[in-house]
Protein backbone atom coordinates (compact mmCIF):
# COMPACT_ATOMS: atom_id res chain seq x y z
CA UNK A 1 0.00 0.00 0.00
CA UNK A 2 2.80 2.44 0.89
CA UNK A 3 4.52 1.69 -2.41
CA UNK A 4 1.49 2.52 -4.51
CA UNK A 5 0.95 5.75 -2.58
CA UNK A 6 4.54 6.79 -3.28
CA UNK A 7 4.08 5.96 -6.95
CA UNK A 8 0.92 8.05 -7.05
CA UNK A 9 2.98 10.97 -5.80
CA UNK A 10 5.72 10.25 -8.31
CA UNK A 11 3.23 10.25 -11.17
CA UNK A 12 1.73 13.57 -10.10
CA UNK A 13 1.70 15.94 -13.07
CA UNK A 14 3.48 19.18 -12.09
CA UNK A 15 1.18 21.17 -14.40
CA UNK A 16 -1.73 22.55 -12.39
CA UNK A 17 -5.17 23.61 -13.62
CA UNK A 18 -5.12 26.48 -16.04
CA UNK A 19 -7.24 28.61 -13.71
CA UNK A 20 -5.93 27.41 -10.33
CA UNK A 21 -5.44 30.07 -7.70
CA UNK A 22 -3.78 27.76 -5.17
CA UNK A 23 -0.78 25.44 -5.45
CA UNK A 24 -1.62 21.87 -6.29
CA UNK A 25 -0.79 18.84 -4.17
CA UNK A 26 -2.38 17.50 -1.04
CA UNK A 27 -5.30 19.64 0.11
CA UNK A 28 -5.00 21.63 3.30
CA UNK A 29 -7.38 19.09 4.84
CA UNK A 30 -6.76 15.68 3.27
CA UNK A 31 -9.00 13.10 4.95
CA UNK A 32 -7.49 10.23 2.99
CA UNK A 33 -4.24 10.57 4.87
CA UNK A 34 -6.09 9.92 8.11
CA UNK A 35 -7.07 6.50 6.84
CA UNK A 36 -3.67 5.01 6.11
CA UNK A 37 -4.19 3.22 9.42
CA UNK A 38 -7.65 2.16 8.35
CA UNK A 39 -8.50 -0.30 11.08
CA UNK A 40 -7.91 2.23 13.85
CA UNK A 41 -9.91 4.93 12.14
CA UNK A 42 -12.86 2.64 11.36
CA UNK A 43 -13.01 1.56 14.98
CA UNK A 44 -12.78 5.17 16.14
CA UNK A 45 -15.52 6.24 13.76
CA UNK A 46 -17.96 3.56 14.82
CA UNK A 47 -17.27 3.92 18.53
CA UNK A 48 -17.36 7.73 18.41
CA UNK A 49 -20.64 7.87 16.53
CA UNK A 50 -22.15 5.21 18.78
CA UNK A 51 -21.03 7.02 21.91
CA UNK A 52 -22.40 10.34 20.68
CA UNK A 53 -25.76 8.83 19.77
CA UNK A 54 -26.02 7.04 23.08
CA UNK A 55 -25.05 10.09 25.11
CA UNK A 56 -27.62 12.28 23.42
CA UNK A 57 -30.36 9.76 24.16
CA UNK A 58 -29.76 9.36 27.89
CA UNK A 59 -30.99 11.52 30.70
CA UNK A 60 -28.68 13.29 33.14
CA UNK A 61 -29.31 10.74 35.88
CA UNK A 62 -28.53 7.85 33.56
CA UNK A 63 -25.28 9.45 32.46
CA UNK A 64 -24.33 10.12 36.09
CA UNK A 65 -24.81 6.43 36.90
CA UNK A 66 -22.64 5.37 33.95
CA UNK A 67 -19.65 7.65 34.48
CA UNK A 68 -16.33 6.07 33.66
CA UNK A 69 -14.31 4.75 36.65
CA UNK A 70 -11.52 7.27 36.04
CA UNK A 71 -14.03 10.15 36.22
CA UNK A 72 -15.50 8.82 39.47
CA UNK A 73 -11.98 8.43 40.87
CA UNK A 74 -11.10 12.00 39.91
CA UNK A 75 -14.25 13.34 41.55
CA UNK A 76 -13.50 11.38 44.74
CA UNK A 77 -9.95 12.78 44.72
CA UNK A 78 -11.23 16.34 44.38
CA UNK A 79 -13.68 15.81 47.25
CA UNK A 80 -10.88 14.41 49.39
CA UNK A 81 -8.69 17.43 48.66
CA UNK A 82 -11.46 19.82 49.64
CA UNK A 83 -12.29 17.91 52.84
CA UNK A 84 -8.59 17.76 53.75
CA UNK A 85 -8.40 21.54 53.47
CA UNK A 86 -11.50 21.91 55.65
CA UNK A 87 -10.00 19.59 58.27
CA UNK A 88 -6.71 21.51 58.30
CA UNK A 89 -8.68 24.76 58.69
CA UNK A 90 -10.44 23.40 61.79
CA UNK A 91 -7.09 22.33 63.27
CA UNK A 92 -5.61 25.81 62.68
CA UNK A 93 -8.57 27.40 64.46
CA UNK A 94 -8.23 24.93 67.33
CA UNK A 95 -4.53 25.80 67.68
CA UNK A 96 -5.34 29.52 67.87
CA UNK A 97 -8.02 28.77 70.47
CA UNK A 98 -5.37 27.03 72.57
CA UNK A 99 -3.26 30.20 72.42
CA UNK A 100 -6.28 32.21 73.53
CA UNK A 101 -6.84 29.74 76.36
CA UNK A 102 -3.19 29.95 77.42
CA UNK A 103 -3.54 33.75 77.44
CA UNK A 104 -6.60 33.38 79.68
CA UNK A 105 -9.06 34.75 77.15
CA UNK A 106 -11.21 31.58 77.06
CA UNK A 107 -11.55 28.12 78.58
CA UNK A 108 -9.15 25.31 77.68
CA UNK A 109 -12.21 23.16 76.85
CA UNK A 110 -13.19 25.33 73.87
CA UNK A 111 -10.31 24.28 71.60
CA UNK A 112 -10.73 20.47 71.89
CA UNK A 113 -14.53 20.74 71.72
CA UNK A 114 -14.40 22.91 68.61
CA UNK A 115 -11.74 20.74 66.97
CA UNK A 116 -13.68 17.56 67.74
CA UNK A 117 -16.90 18.94 66.24
CA UNK A 118 -15.15 20.10 63.09
CA UNK A 119 -13.04 16.98 62.56
CA UNK A 120 -15.96 14.64 63.25
CA UNK A 121 -18.02 16.39 60.56
CA UNK A 122 -15.11 16.16 58.12
CA UNK A 123 -14.55 12.48 58.98
CA UNK A 124 -18.23 11.74 58.38
CA UNK A 125 -18.13 13.34 54.94
CA UNK A 126 -14.88 11.54 54.07
CA UNK A 127 -16.53 8.22 55.00
CA UNK A 128 -19.56 9.07 52.85
CA UNK A 129 -17.30 10.08 49.97
CA UNK A 130 -15.16 6.95 50.15
CA UNK A 131 -18.34 4.84 50.19
CA UNK A 132 -19.25 6.47 46.83
CA UNK A 133 -22.59 7.65 48.22
CA UNK A 134 -21.96 11.13 46.79
CA UNK A 135 -21.86 9.85 43.21
CA UNK A 136 -25.58 9.10 43.33
CA UNK A 137 -26.37 12.80 43.57
CA UNK A 138 -25.99 15.72 41.18
CA UNK A 139 -24.23 17.76 43.91
CA UNK A 140 -21.64 15.14 44.76
CA UNK A 141 -19.80 17.62 47.01
CA UNK A 142 -22.84 17.94 49.33
CA UNK A 143 -22.23 21.69 49.44
CA UNK A 144 -25.52 22.59 51.13
CA UNK A 145 -25.09 19.98 53.85
CA UNK A 146 -21.46 20.82 54.55
CA UNK A 147 -22.16 24.55 54.61
CA UNK A 148 -25.10 24.09 56.98
CA UNK A 149 -23.13 21.96 59.45
CA UNK A 150 -20.05 24.21 59.40
CA UNK A 151 -22.21 27.30 59.80
CA UNK A 152 -24.03 25.63 62.68
CA UNK A 153 -20.71 24.84 64.41
CA UNK A 154 -19.52 28.44 64.05
CA UNK A 155 -22.77 29.95 65.36
CA UNK A 156 -22.85 27.47 68.25
CA UNK A 157 -19.34 28.36 69.39
CA UNK A 158 -19.98 32.09 68.99
CA UNK A 159 -22.78 31.55 71.51
CA UNK A 160 -20.73 29.23 73.79
CA UNK A 161 -17.47 31.22 73.67
CA UNK A 162 -18.41 34.79 72.68
CA UNK A 163 -15.22 36.15 74.24
CA UNK A 164 -13.30 34.80 71.20
CA UNK A 165 -16.20 35.26 68.78
CA UNK A 166 -14.03 37.12 66.26
CA UNK A 167 -12.31 33.84 65.34
CA UNK A 168 -15.61 32.10 64.56
CA UNK A 169 -16.93 35.12 62.66
CA UNK A 170 -13.83 35.08 60.46
CA UNK A 171 -14.25 31.33 59.99
CA UNK A 172 -17.77 31.92 58.67
CA UNK A 173 -16.15 33.84 55.82
CA UNK A 174 -13.99 30.77 55.13
CA UNK A 175 -17.04 28.51 55.18
CA UNK A 176 -18.63 30.52 52.40
CA UNK A 177 -15.32 30.78 50.55
CA UNK A 178 -15.20 26.98 50.40
CA UNK A 179 -18.90 26.81 49.51
CA UNK A 180 -18.43 29.28 46.65
CA UNK A 181 -16.27 26.73 44.84
CA UNK A 182 -19.29 24.64 43.90
CA UNK A 183 -22.44 26.43 45.07
CA UNK A 184 -25.40 27.01 42.80
CA UNK A 185 -27.26 30.34 43.03
CA UNK A 186 -30.03 28.61 45.00
CA UNK A 187 -27.55 27.09 47.46
CA UNK A 188 -25.83 30.46 47.85
CA UNK A 189 -29.09 32.23 48.70
CA UNK A 190 -30.08 29.53 51.20
CA UNK A 191 -26.66 29.63 52.89
CA UNK A 192 -26.60 33.42 53.07
CA UNK A 193 -30.14 33.47 54.52
CA UNK A 194 -29.22 30.91 57.18
CA UNK A 195 -26.10 32.90 58.15
CA UNK A 196 -28.06 36.16 58.25
CA UNK A 197 -30.73 34.67 60.51
CA UNK A 198 -28.16 33.10 62.84
CA UNK A 199 -26.09 36.25 63.16
CA UNK A 200 -29.21 38.35 63.69
CA UNK A 201 -30.20 36.14 66.60
CA UNK A 202 -26.71 36.33 68.14
CA UNK A 203 -26.25 40.07 67.71
CA UNK A 204 -29.75 41.38 68.34
CA UNK A 205 -31.69 38.76 70.28
CA UNK A 206 -29.04 37.69 72.76
CA UNK A 207 -26.90 39.58 75.24
CA UNK A 208 -23.73 37.61 74.52
CA UNK A 209 -20.80 40.07 74.20
CA UNK A 210 -18.90 38.99 71.09
CA UNK A 211 -15.29 39.89 71.69
CA UNK A 212 -11.92 40.26 69.99
CA UNK A 213 -9.26 39.74 72.69
CA UNK A 214 -6.47 42.35 72.59
CA UNK A 215 -5.85 42.94 76.31
CA UNK A 216 -2.41 41.28 76.51
CA UNK A 217 0.44 40.85 74.04
CA UNK A 218 -0.37 37.14 73.72
CA UNK A 219 -4.03 37.89 73.03
CA UNK A 220 -3.05 40.46 70.41
CA UNK A 221 -0.69 37.89 68.88
CA UNK A 222 -3.49 35.30 68.71
CA UNK A 223 -5.91 37.83 67.19
CA UNK A 224 -3.27 38.80 64.65
CA UNK A 225 -2.94 35.10 63.74
CA UNK A 226 -6.69 34.89 63.26
CA UNK A 227 -6.67 37.57 60.57
CA UNK A 228 -3.38 36.55 58.94
CA UNK A 229 -4.32 32.87 58.71
CA UNK A 230 -7.85 33.59 57.53
CA UNK A 231 -6.33 35.62 54.69
CA UNK A 232 -3.84 32.84 53.98
CA UNK A 233 -6.50 30.14 53.91
CA UNK A 234 -8.66 32.31 51.69
CA UNK A 235 -5.77 32.59 49.25
CA UNK A 236 -5.23 28.82 49.33
CA UNK A 237 -8.90 28.27 48.52
CA UNK A 238 -8.56 30.80 45.71
CA UNK A 239 -5.58 28.92 44.29
CA UNK A 240 -7.51 25.66 44.55
CA UNK A 241 -10.43 27.30 42.74
CA UNK A 242 -8.05 28.57 40.07
CA UNK A 243 -6.65 25.07 39.54
CA UNK A 244 -10.18 23.70 39.20
CA UNK A 245 -11.06 26.36 36.64
CA UNK A 246 -7.86 25.64 34.72
CA UNK A 247 -8.67 21.92 34.76
CA UNK A 248 -12.20 22.64 33.52
CA UNK A 249 -10.80 24.89 30.79
CA UNK A 250 -8.41 22.16 29.62
CA UNK A 251 -11.18 19.60 29.62
CA UNK A 252 -13.39 22.00 27.69
CA UNK A 253 -10.70 22.31 25.02
CA UNK A 254 -10.32 18.53 24.90
CA UNK A 255 -14.09 18.15 24.60
CA UNK A 256 -14.23 20.62 21.72
CA UNK A 257 -11.45 18.74 19.95
CA UNK A 258 -13.27 15.44 20.54
CA UNK A 259 -16.52 16.81 19.11
CA UNK A 260 -14.63 18.24 16.16
CA UNK A 261 -13.08 14.81 15.58
CA UNK A 262 -16.50 13.15 15.79
CA UNK A 263 -17.87 15.63 13.26
CA UNK A 264 -14.96 14.89 10.93
CA UNK A 265 -15.51 11.15 11.25
CA UNK A 266 -19.23 11.61 10.59
CA UNK A 267 -18.40 13.36 7.28
CA UNK A 268 -15.95 10.75 5.99
CA UNK A 269 -16.30 7.43 4.27
CA UNK A 270 -14.58 5.08 6.70
CA UNK A 271 -13.03 2.90 3.98
CA UNK A 272 -11.47 5.49 1.68
CA UNK A 273 -11.21 8.61 3.81
CA UNK A 274 -13.05 10.65 1.20
CA UNK A 275 -16.27 12.49 1.99
CA UNK A 276 -19.23 10.15 2.38
CA UNK A 277 -22.32 10.38 0.17
CA UNK A 278 -24.30 12.62 2.53
CA UNK A 279 -21.39 15.01 2.97
CA UNK A 280 -20.40 15.20 -0.71
CA UNK A 281 -24.04 15.85 -1.69
CA UNK A 282 -24.27 18.63 0.87
CA UNK A 283 -20.99 20.04 -0.46
CA UNK A 284 -22.36 19.91 -4.01
CA UNK A 285 -25.39 21.99 -2.99
CA UNK A 286 -23.09 24.52 -1.31
CA UNK A 287 -20.78 24.74 -4.34
CA UNK A 288 -23.73 25.23 -6.70
CA UNK A 289 -24.99 28.12 -4.56
CA UNK A 290 -21.49 29.62 -4.28
CA UNK A 291 -20.90 29.35 -8.03
CA UNK A 292 -24.12 31.23 -8.73
CA UNK A 293 -23.30 33.95 -6.22
CA UNK A 294 -19.78 34.48 -7.54
CA UNK A 295 -20.75 33.79 -11.18
CA UNK A 296 -17.81 31.39 -11.59
CA UNK A 297 -17.86 28.08 -13.49
CA UNK A 298 -18.11 24.79 -11.68
CA UNK A 299 -17.59 21.26 -13.01
CA UNK A 300 -18.72 17.91 -11.64
CA UNK A 301 -17.10 14.59 -12.53
CA UNK A 302 -18.72 11.24 -11.81
CA UNK A 303 -15.95 8.63 -11.70
CA UNK A 304 -16.28 4.84 -11.82
CA UNK A 305 -13.54 2.22 -11.47
CA UNK A 306 -13.72 -0.07 -14.50
CA UNK A 307 -14.67 -3.72 -14.02
CA UNK A 308 -14.38 -3.37 -10.27
CA UNK A 309 -16.73 -6.30 -9.61
CA UNK A 310 -14.29 -8.52 -11.49
CA UNK A 311 -11.47 -7.27 -9.25
CA UNK A 312 -13.48 -8.22 -6.16
CA UNK A 313 -14.40 -11.61 -7.60
CA UNK A 314 -10.88 -12.45 -8.74
CA UNK A 315 -8.71 -10.97 -6.00
CA UNK A 316 -11.15 -10.82 -3.09
CA UNK A 317 -12.90 -8.01 -1.27
CA UNK A 318 -9.94 -7.12 1.02
CA UNK A 319 -7.83 -6.46 -2.08
CA UNK A 320 -10.71 -4.48 -3.57
CA UNK A 321 -10.86 -2.36 -0.42
CA UNK A 322 -7.13 -1.64 -0.66
CA UNK A 323 -7.59 -0.64 -4.29
CA UNK A 324 -10.34 1.81 -3.32
CA UNK A 325 -8.10 3.34 -0.64
CA UNK A 326 -5.17 3.65 -3.03
CA UNK A 327 -7.40 5.25 -5.67
CA UNK A 328 -8.75 7.80 -3.17
CA UNK A 329 -5.27 8.73 -1.96
CA UNK A 330 -4.11 9.08 -5.57
CA UNK A 331 -6.95 11.48 -6.34
CA UNK A 332 -6.28 13.53 -3.21
CA UNK A 333 -2.62 13.79 -4.21
CA UNK A 334 -3.55 15.28 -7.56
CA UNK A 335 -6.33 17.79 -6.90
CA UNK A 336 -6.39 21.31 -5.50
CA UNK A 337 -7.27 22.23 -1.95
CA UNK A 338 -10.53 23.80 -3.17
CA UNK A 339 -11.63 20.65 -5.00
CA UNK A 340 -13.98 18.26 -3.19
CA UNK A 341 -13.87 14.48 -3.54
CA UNK A 342 -16.28 11.95 -2.09
CA UNK A 343 -17.53 8.40 -2.42
CA UNK A 344 -20.85 8.43 -4.24
CA UNK A 345 -21.55 4.73 -3.79
CA UNK A 346 -19.68 1.44 -4.24
CA UNK A 347 -16.85 2.10 -6.68
CA UNK A 348 -18.36 5.40 -7.88
CA UNK A 349 -16.85 8.70 -6.76
CA UNK A 350 -17.86 12.33 -7.17
CA UNK A 351 -15.31 15.06 -7.84
CA UNK A 352 -16.38 18.72 -7.60
CA UNK A 353 -14.13 21.25 -9.35
CA UNK A 354 -15.04 24.83 -8.36
CA UNK A 355 -13.82 27.77 -10.46
CA UNK A 356 -12.90 25.41 -13.29
CA UNK A 357 -13.76 25.85 -16.96
CA UNK A 358 -14.94 23.04 -19.24
CA UNK A 359 -11.54 22.52 -20.83
CA UNK A 360 -9.64 22.67 -17.54
CA UNK A 361 -12.04 20.19 -15.95
CA UNK A 362 -11.62 17.77 -18.84
CA UNK A 363 -7.82 18.01 -18.66
CA UNK A 364 -7.84 17.55 -14.89
CA UNK A 365 -10.00 14.42 -14.90
CA UNK A 366 -8.16 12.95 -17.88
CA UNK A 367 -4.87 13.55 -16.07
CA UNK A 368 -6.27 11.64 -13.08
CA UNK A 369 -7.31 8.83 -15.44
CA UNK A 370 -3.80 8.61 -16.87
CA UNK A 371 -2.18 8.60 -13.41
CA UNK A 372 -4.53 5.88 -12.13
CA UNK A 373 -3.90 3.73 -15.20
CA UNK A 374 -0.11 4.13 -14.90
CA UNK A 375 0.07 3.04 -11.25
CA UNK A 376 1.74 -0.27 -10.45
CA UNK A 377 -1.31 -1.96 -8.97
CA UNK A 378 0.66 -5.19 -8.57
CA UNK A 379 1.96 -3.62 -5.34
CA UNK A 380 -1.46 -4.53 -3.94
CA UNK A 381 -1.98 -7.83 -5.79
CA UNK A 382 -0.07 -9.57 -8.55
CA UNK A 383 -1.47 -9.07 -12.09
CA UNK A 384 -4.05 -6.53 -10.92
CA UNK A 385 -4.76 -3.47 -13.04
CA UNK A 386 -7.22 -0.65 -12.35
CA UNK A 387 -8.54 1.98 -14.73
CA UNK A 388 -11.29 4.57 -14.43
CA UNK A 389 -14.00 6.12 -16.55
CA UNK A 390 -15.60 9.49 -15.91
CA UNK A 391 -18.33 11.79 -17.08
CA UNK A 392 -17.72 15.54 -16.69
CA UNK A 393 -20.66 17.97 -16.62
CA UNK A 394 -20.56 21.75 -16.31
CA UNK A 395 -22.98 23.62 -14.06
CA UNK A 396 -25.77 25.36 -15.96
CA UNK A 397 -27.86 28.31 -14.88
CA UNK A 398 -30.95 26.25 -14.08
CA UNK A 399 -29.13 23.20 -12.70
CA UNK A 400 -29.87 21.48 -9.43
CA UNK A 401 -27.70 18.84 -7.81
CA UNK A 402 -29.93 16.11 -9.26
CA UNK A 403 -29.89 17.50 -12.80
CA UNK A 404 -26.13 17.99 -13.05
CA UNK A 405 -25.53 14.53 -11.56
CA UNK A 406 -27.96 13.02 -14.05
CA UNK A 407 -25.99 14.56 -16.94
CA UNK A 408 -22.67 13.43 -15.45
CA UNK A 409 -24.10 9.92 -15.06
CA UNK A 410 -25.19 9.84 -18.72
CA UNK A 411 -21.72 10.96 -19.79
CA UNK A 412 -20.17 8.28 -17.59
CA UNK A 413 -22.26 5.61 -19.31
CA UNK A 414 -21.13 6.98 -22.67
CA UNK A 415 -17.52 6.55 -21.53
CA UNK A 416 -18.26 2.94 -20.62
CA UNK A 417 -20.03 2.28 -23.92
CA UNK A 418 -17.00 3.67 -25.76
CA UNK A 419 -14.75 1.05 -24.17
CA UNK A 420 -14.00 2.40 -20.67
CA UNK A 421 -10.73 3.98 -19.44
CA UNK A 422 -11.76 7.32 -20.85
CA UNK A 423 -13.35 10.65 -19.92
CA UNK A 424 -16.40 12.10 -21.69
CA UNK A 425 -17.71 15.64 -21.28
CA UNK A 426 -20.67 17.44 -22.77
Amino acid sequence: MDGIVLEALRLTDPVSHSNDTKPKGFPAYSPALLFLNGEFMRGAASSASGSLTGALGRSHSAVESELAPEILARRARQRRQMLDMVGVSYMIDAAILLIYAYAGATSFMVAPAYGACGLLSVAAYIAISEAKVNDRFRDHYFISQQTSISLGIMLLFIYLAPEVGCLFLCSIFLVFTFAALRSTPRQTIIGWTAAAVGLTVLFLLSDRPIGMPTGTPLERFATMLVFILVLGRGMVVGLFSSSLHESLYRRGIELKEAYKRIEELAELDELTGSLNRRSIMQTLDEEIARSRRSKTPCAVALIDLDWFKRINDRFGHPVGDEALRAFAITVFANIRSIDKFGRYGGEEFLLILPETSDGAAMRTVDRLRAIVGALDWSAISQDMNVTMSAGVAMLRTDDTADSILARADQLLYQAKDLGRNRVVSA
